[in-house]
């Protein structure tokens, strides 16, 4: 499955349902929707992102998600019985995560607040720092788990996937997913 510059450009400011259900676990948050993602509605898709390789890697999940086509109902269900899901801190797709603004961070953050005390979950993995500093005004957060957790959640500051993230690998990236995971009760 491809697209044409001008296809991905029609998905420019859309958003993408967060996948979310019963007795999460495990809430993995990125910075917002890339135009691949709003493209198969499919968070962290494009056949250049790390995360479901790193997911699977790490044990997280039990099957092969191709993050270029989008996930399935069956994917998705998978996800969700394993009690994981996935949102963002801005939920307007764009093409690079450079585009927000800080205010939108913000707002994005005030909106994550709430959607983690409406949802309980054990474990917050927010995966960019960059975006978390600014979203919550934290500009000395470091990787790994927080002290004061996020909302009665357990938070831990995960590294990006994307392949822009030329500093982590699929195998680096297992390793901290799995930290996390482990820590929610997934692993």
């Amino acid at each position: 499955m491809g697209f044409t510059r001008a296809e991905l450009e029609s998905y420019i400011g859309s958003h993408v349902d967060d996948l979310v259900g019963p007795d999460l676990k495990l809430l993995f948050v990125g910075i917002n929707p890339g135009l691949w993602t709003a493209a198969t509605a499919t968070h962290f898709a494009h056949p250049g992102n790390r995360f479901y390789p790193a997911l699977s890697l790490a044990g997280i999940i039990e099957r092969d998600i191709d993050r270029g086509r989008g996930m399935s109902d069956v994917d998705r269900r998978h996800l969700l019985e394993r009690g994981i899901g996935i949102t963002n801190v801005a939920h307007r797709a764009t093409a690079k995560a450079s585009e927000l603004t800080a205010d939108e961070l913000r707002e994005g953050g005030e909106t994550l607040r709430r959607f983690v005390r409406e949802h309980r979950p054990v474990v917050v993995a927010v995966a960019g720092i960059t975006a978390f500093r600014t979203a919550f005004r934290q500009p000395r957060a470091v990787m790994g788990e927080q002290p004061d957790g996020f909302e009665g959640s357990s938070l831990w500051l995960v590294p990006n996937p994307s392949g822009l993230n030329a500093h982590e690998t699929v195998e680096t990236l297992a390793a901290k997913y799995a930290e996390a995971a482990r820590a929610a009760g997934v692993i």
